[in-house]
Formats: C-alpha cells, structure tokens, sequence
C-alpha cells in the first residue's frame, strides 16, 4: 500500500531555513502528484505547495518566493524547502500523493485532490 514518511521537522528561530522531506513507496513514484499541507493548532489544513509528474508547481501566496518544493523520483522523496521562516510557519506539515493530475501554478493545493497522507512532522518557528 501507499505509504509517506515525512522527516526533517523541528524547531528554528525566524528568519532560519528547514528542508522536509518525504519518503514514498507502494506505488509508482513518477506517476502521482505530490504536495506539503500544514495544519496549525485550531486551524483548517492548508495547501502549502505542490507539484505534478511533469514538475509544474503550485504555491500557497504565503509561502511564495520563500519555500520551494520538489521532488527526486530516482530516489521516491518529495522535498520541501523552507527559508525565511516566520513563527507563522509553525504547524504540523502533512506529505500527500494524488491522481496523475494536472497542477496548476495559479491555484493553491487542495487537499480533496489527495488521496494518502503521512503521519505528520512538527515544524516550529519561535520569534
């Protein structure tokens, strides 16, 4: 079956820089579209970044210009890097995988479009 680790959370002071990556196995890598959610206490899951099997990327207009997604299919990891944290980057940042669908640049993730998630890792930016 689908299964997404993520790893590389932790706590930063703002203004410092975290890479997430992400783990994937139970199907083939290069065939779904990929994202980052975040879900901070109280709040509604968000659309971070995404990107789909031909490498267009979709970015939530907070987090545009400073974190930026990608992915290594030779070895099945989805990456997120995030520079320039502010404490409102803290949350919980979730790894998903969809359909073979196509994203959009102007449109932020949504996450009905994604069908298996991971666990979570914890990221906190203090001020």
């Amino acid at each position: 079956q689908v299964q997404l680790v993520e790893s590389g959370g932790g706590s930063v002071q703002a203004g410092g820089s975290l890479r997430l990556s992400c783990a994937a196995s139970g199907y083939t890598f290069g065939s779904y579209s990929m994202g980052w959610f975040r879900q901070a206490p109280g709040k509604e899951r968000e659309g971070v970044a995404a990107i789909d099997r031909a490498g267009r990327t979709s970015y939530a207009d907070s987090v545009k210009g400073r974190f930026t997604i990608s992915k290594d299919n030779a070895k099945h990891t989805l990456n997120l890097q995030m520079n320039s944290l502010k404490p409102d980057d803290s949350a919980m940042y979730y790894c998903a995988a969809g359909g073979d669908f196509v994203v959009v640049p102007t449109s932020r993730p949504s996450a009905a479009d994604f069908g298996y998630w991971g666990q979570g890792t914890q990221v906190t930016v203090s001020s």
